[in-house]
């Protein structure tokens, strides 16, 4: 039932999101969310600088998204989705455990995250801002695939990171009194696998990638999955390839050898357009813009190795999703359960095959379980004002 003008940030990959979100009724008295955003591109010394650096660019971007949009002189609520573990002491008050997904921003571990943007814009000093709510983006999403179908209880990402929060029994959870009821738990499963539970899966490819990462030893499930390792993992793949003689004639160019050099974004490309047709020209110019020259042997060997990372990364993403349902049904002491599951991030929506495979094997590893799929549409951004929406309306309806 809220309604209003809200302001969202989305912070949680190397693209910062600012959204002006409407939410009201429209002619019929239909409940509806209009949205405008812009995306900002944080430049990477900007990441791995200081906090101050950081939380500065941030408000910067708010400053100049308020200007396009006319609105300085608003004081609009403000929700801030940010995708990085922290310990959630308050609506508005999050303290950030350590950086994910390239992010070293120094200064900002231990701190709370609310409090350094606040800080950032009274430095600013051109605009101010309510910020109301901080949400994780998997709870955005959830919260935003509600509003469309009111059995959402699980949101899941899949893109630059991965991870996955769902509705649990009250009772189980220590943080809170009482019985009744259900609590939102962000399970950040990207770290599942940093104490050692997922040893016999990890191969070599995997070790090479956690090491050379800038936090080695952490979100080792994360790096299986998510669109920041994939690439990084194919490209490992072919150079032990190279090296065993069986690729390219044994020989890798300078740019295959350079780390990162094998985008994510190639994967999608090979499996979207080669395997349906058997024509493997997609493959052939990915390679040579790698400074390559294929052979149509060459070029099969590769989509091979795209779809065995990218299958990888769908089967055991569907694991984590499974295991939490099945918890869930549960607890519930449901003989079965219907439940829908709200998405959102680039690998599950850009990559061709992705969803299918994934969507097949989470439902042959819940076999009591009846799931619907939303794809969410800008879901961080508008869960992060629904959620200021909600928690405004509760913080008026206290103090009154």
């Amino acid at each position: 039932t809220e309604v209003g003008d809200f302001l969202a940030l989305d912070l949680g990959g190397t693209n910062f999101r600012v959204m002006l979100v409407k939410v009201g009724e429209d002619e019929k008295g239909k409940w509806k969310v209009e949205t405008k955003h812009q995306m900002y591109c944080i430049p990477g010394d900007t990441m791995t600088g200081t906090a101050e650096m950081l939380f500065d660019y941030i408000a910067q971007c708010i400053s100049d998204f308020l200007d396009k949009h006319n609105m300085k002189e608003k004081k609009l609520p403000l929700g801030f989705t940010f995708s990085f573990p922290v310990r959630h002491e308050d609506i508005d008050k999050g303290i950030l455990l350590n950086w994910t997904k390239g992010f070293k921003a120094s200064g900002a571990e231990g701190n709370n995250v609310v409090g350094l943007l606040r800080d950032a814009i009274r430095r600013r000093g051109d605009f101010e801002m309510d910020v109301v709510a901080m949400v994780n983006d998997t709870v955005a999403t959830m919260i935003s695939c509600y509003y469309e179908d009111r059995s959402c209880e699980v949101g899941m990402i899949v893109g630059t990171g991965c991870n996955a929060c769902y509705m649990e029994e009250i009772r189980n959870v220590d943080l809170v009194e009482g019985e009744e009821g259900r609590m939102c738990v962000n399970t950040e499963w990207g770290a599942f696998g940093d104490s050692g539970e997922l040893e016999e899966f990890r191969l070599e490819y995997d070790r090479m990638v956690d090491e050379m990462s800038l936090n080695p030893g952490q979100q080792l499930f994360e790096k299986i999955i998510s669109g920041k390792y994939m690439g990084e993992l194919v490209r490992l793949v072919l150079l032990k390839l190279v090296n065993e003689n069986l690729l390219f004639n044994g020989e890798a160019s300078g740019i295959l050898k350079t780390r990162g050099s094998f985008e994510t974004r190639f994967i999608s490309q090979i499996e979207r357009t080669d395997s349906d047709s058997g024509d493997l020209k997609q493959t052939y110019n990915i390679l040579t813009t790698l400074g390559l020259l294929p052979s149509k042997l060459d070029c099969e060997i590769v989509r091979l190795v795209s779809e065995s990372v990218s299958t990888r990364a769908a089967l055991v993403c569907a694991a984590g999703l499974a295991g939490v349902i099945n918890r869930m049904r549960e607890n519930r002491s449901q003989e079965s359960l219907k439940i829908t599951v709200g998405v959102d991030g680039s690998v599950y929506k850009l990559h061709p095959l992705f969803k299918h495979k994934f969507h097949a094997m989470v439902q042959e590893l819940t076999p009591r379980c009846n799931i619907t799929f939303i794809q969410s549409e800008e879901g961080s951004g508008r869960g992060a004002a629904l959620v200021s929406a909600v928690a405004r309306k509760m913080a008026s309806m206290l103090c009154h």
